[in-house]
């Protein structure tokens, strides 16, 4: 049982100590030494065992902990818990008590499936050192991943829970909670538990952490209106852990990121933006008149142009221009459209780009410094998405006449035409790693024509010697995802945007 700072006779007293408010469940009909929660303790293996103390005065609950982790398949930790089922959210301030400790201990607000230490699990995390994140197990035992939030130390956290989806929030400057654009997926069979929790992440010590201002919620339906929410992320190909660089209530897309590794480009509202690597806030990159770009962009091998694709012209439609890479007057390269920019030669000297002639889309090159276009794909159907490999020996793209959308490669050419993936997904968007060793692309369901955005979807990632797949990350995208080429220089890294369809009411709780 919870312990108190007050006589049982005040535990057990009236509900006028709590404060009620609709939709949330504040207090029983009296007040409990569980406060709003109905038990605790260690999930897990721990040497030491944890506490939870309730002050019914200031609604604040002291939470210690001990345990190695809370990571890779299982946790230890100390827990207190609810027993609920349907959508609901809580909500916290956040404290550790004293200084020093492993810089990785963690306070987090959490929802599981079951008690066990394995269980499938997600929430979001306050790191002793002030990452904050969200965390999540999808299955019995399995690995833990990791979105970390570009907000360091909040005052306040959040976790939402609506459907099969998991939303983190963290409060900003001001103090107000915002999304921080991380998310996932989790499917939760019948009643699970919501609550609070403390991992010393040092199995021979225990750490104590503050929980104030606590409320949890069972959410009701939401009102039908909706905010779209783009998180541009980057992600560790070693370890899968994702890093959100910025997030905000817009709509933006397709990442590229530049040669010297400072800073990642990106679309948005027709215009092409800058993010510096750790910095809040993009600025833009001039490139009047063309000021309807689309996802199709990219910087050339030399790091001193930027290739975009741009439908300003009296027909709407897209077209491949040159432009500096920090803006200035674009200079056309395809006078035929639409085209769509997807590759340059590493040499500089070409680019790679869709086109639709007719009927067809199909694959294209044109020289940089201008002249004619050269077909290189003729099978009937969509051919999308063309990229050259590092050492310019293939052109990669995706096609889909076998009747599935599936990875080829070409000669720079179009000679020897051959498929590189054979699955069940439609797969789109070949991106070869600097050293050419690696190829990612984006893999939706079967049955998804075309790349929507708005699905299910997973980044995947093929080694090119034995082809061999496995999956860096599973997000809600698709469109806008990675159209365009992403990775890191040194190749250890990937940008993606991600999406989240939020609730209007999510944005404002209460």
């Amino acid at each position: 049982m919870f312990a108190s700072y007050l006589p049982a006779a005040i535990k057990f007293g009236v509900a006028a100590l709590f404060v009620l408010a609709p939709a949330m469940i504040l207090a029983q009909s009296q007040a409990s030494p569980h406060g709003i929660f109905t038990d605790h303790q260690d999930v897990g293996t721990v040497l030491h065992p944890g506490s939870a103390v309730y002050d019914i005065a200031t609604h604040a609950y002291s939470l210690s902990g001990s345990g190695e982790n809370m990571w890779f398949g299982v946790d230890d930790f100390h827990f207190a818990w609810k027993k609920v089922s349907g959508d609901v959210a809580v909500t916290a301030d956040i404290a550790f008590l004293g200084t020093g400790g492993n810089p990785h201990r963690k306070a987090v607000l959490m929802i599981r499936q079951s008690l066990d230490g394995n269980s499938p699990a997600v929430d979001v995390a306050v790191h002793g050192v002030g990452l904050a994140s969200l965390q999540y197990r999808d299955a019995v035992g399995a690995n833990t991943h990791e979105v970390e939030s570009n907000i360091s130390a909040p005052k306040t956290v959040r976790i939402e829970k609506r459907g099969d989806y998991f939303y983190a929030f963290v409060s900003g400057k001001d103090g107000k909670l915002q999304p921080a654009g991380a998310s996932t997926k989790l499917a939760l069979t019948g009643d699970f538990y919501i609550g609070i929790g403390v991992c010393a992440h040092d199995k021979n010590v225990v750490e104590k952490a503050v929980f104030s201002n606590v409320i949890f919620e069972q959410l009701p339906p939401a009102s039908g209106k909706t905010v779209l929410i783009s998180s541009l992320e980057t992600i560790a190909i070693a370890s899968t852990d994702r890093h959100v660089e910025y997030v905000a209530p817009a709509h933006f897309e397709a990442p590229n990121w530049s040669r010297d590794g400072k800073y990642l480009v990106f679309n948005q509202d027709g215009t092409i933006r800058r993010l510096n690597i750790g910095e809040s806030e993009p600025t833009l990159i001039p490139t009047a008149p063309q000021v309807h770009c689309n996802n199709d962009h990219g910087i050339s091998p030399d790091g001193q142009s930027l290739a975009i694709s741009d439908q300003s012209t009296d027909d709407h439609k897209s077209r491949v221009y040159i432009v500096p890479v920090a803006g200035g007057t674009p200079r056309l390269i395809t006078p035929n459209a639409p085209s769509y920019w997807h590759g340059w030669s590493p040499d500089g000297k070409t680019l790679a780009f869709t086109g639709q002639r007719g009927d067809n889309f199909d694959i294209y090159s044109i020289p940089t410094a201008g002249g004619e276009e050269m077909r290189l794909t003729t099978a009937p159907g969509l051919d999308d998405g063309p990229e050259y490999s590092p050492d310019g020996a293939y052109i990669y793209f995706n096609s889909e006449r076998t009747g599935q959308m599936q990875i080829w490669r070409m000669k720079p050419d179009g000679s020897a035409q051959e498929q590189v993936t054979f699955d069940d997904s439609n797969n789109w968007f070949p991106h070869l790693s600097p050293d050419g060793q690696t190829m990612v692309f984006l893999a939706y369901e079967k049955g998804v024509t075309g790349h929507p955005p708005g699905k299910d979807v997973e980044l995947r990632l093929m080694t090119l010697k034995d082809k061999k797949v496995r999956v860096l990350a599973n997000l809600w995208g698709g469109q806008g995802t990675i159209n365009v080429p992403s990775w890191s220089p040194d190749g250890l890294k990937l940008a993606f945007v991600s999406y989240e369809q939020l609730p209007e009411e999510s944005l404002n709780p209460k």
